[in-house]
C-alpha cells in the first residue's frame, strides 16, 4: 500500500461531512477551458508497434517519480504555446506551495486532470471549507494555479480562458487512487478512442 495511505493519511467516510481542504490527502483535480475550446492543442498518435513494449507501459503507469506521462503513451498532446505554460505551471506548484506533492498530471486539448497530494504532517486544527477569502488550502492553490496561466495568456496577448470553478474529489483509498492515477494516464488514448467525451 502506498505510505500516503498509512495511518494520519488515510481518510475516513465520517470526516467527509465538513471536510477540511487544506487537511491532509489525495485530491483528484479537473480544470476545462471555456466552453471546451481546444486551446491546449491536439492529440496525435505516438504508437510505434517496433519499439512499443507493453510490459515497460503498464509499469510505467506505476512509477510515482514520473510526472509527465504524455511522452509514454500510445497518444499525447501536441502542445500549443499556452499548453506548455499550462503544464509548466502545475509543475511548479510545489515552489508557491511547499505542502504540496504533485503525483500523475495530463494536459489534454480542452482540460487538465491531476492528482495533488496535500502532506502537512504538523498541521494539527481542522477547518471545514467556507466561502470568502481563503489560504494555504486547495482552493487556493487552484485559484494561483489558474490565474498564472491566464496572467501568462493576457500578458502575451494568447487568447484563452478558463471555465469557471473546478472538478475535485478526495481520494478515499488506495483502489481508488491506483484508478484516478491510470485513468489519467490513459486519457489520451482514451482520446482517440473515444473523441471530446473523456470527463471528469
Amino acid at each position: 500500500m502506498d505510505d500516503r495511505f498509512k495511518n494520519k493519511f488515510r481518510i475516513s467516510s465520517t470526516r467527509l461531512t465538513g471536510w477540511d481542504y487544506g487537511s491532509n490527502g489525495l485530491y483528484y483535480i479537473t480544470i476545462c477551458t471555456k466552453d471546451r475550446i481546444h486551446y491546449f492543442g491536439h492529440i496525435v498518435s505516438n504508437q510505434n508497434p517496433e519499439t512499443h513494449n507493453p510490459e515497460t507501459h503498464n509499469t510505467e503507469r506505476h512509477n510515482p517519480e514520473r510526472h509527465n506521462p504524455e511522452t509514454h503513451n500510445y497518444a499525447s498532446l501536441q502542445k500549443t504555446p499556452i499548453a506548455e505554460i499550462a503544464h509548466n505551471n502545475w509543475s511548479d506548484i510545489p515552489n508557491h506551495f511547499p505542502f504540496v506533492e504533485l503525483d500523475e498530471f495530463v494536459v489534454m486539448p480542452n482540460h487538465l486532470h491531476g492528482i495533488l497530494f496535500i502532506n502537512k504532517p504538523d498541521k494539527t486544527d481542522w477547518q471545514p471549507n467556507k466561502f470568502g477569502g481563503q489560504s494555504q488550502n486547495l482552493a487556493s492553490i487552484i485559484r494561483n494555479y489558474k490565474g498564472s496561466v491566464k496572467t501568462y495568456a493576457t500578458t502575451n496577448n494568447i487568447e484563452f480562458d478558463w471555465q469557471p470553478r473546478y472538478y475535485d474529489r478526495v481520494i478515499r483509498n488506495e483502489k481508488e487512487y491506483e484508478n484516478v492515477r491510470a485513468y489519467i494516464f490513459n486519457n489520451p488514448d482514451n482520446w482517440l478512442l473515444k473523441g471530446d467525451n473523456v470527463y471528469p
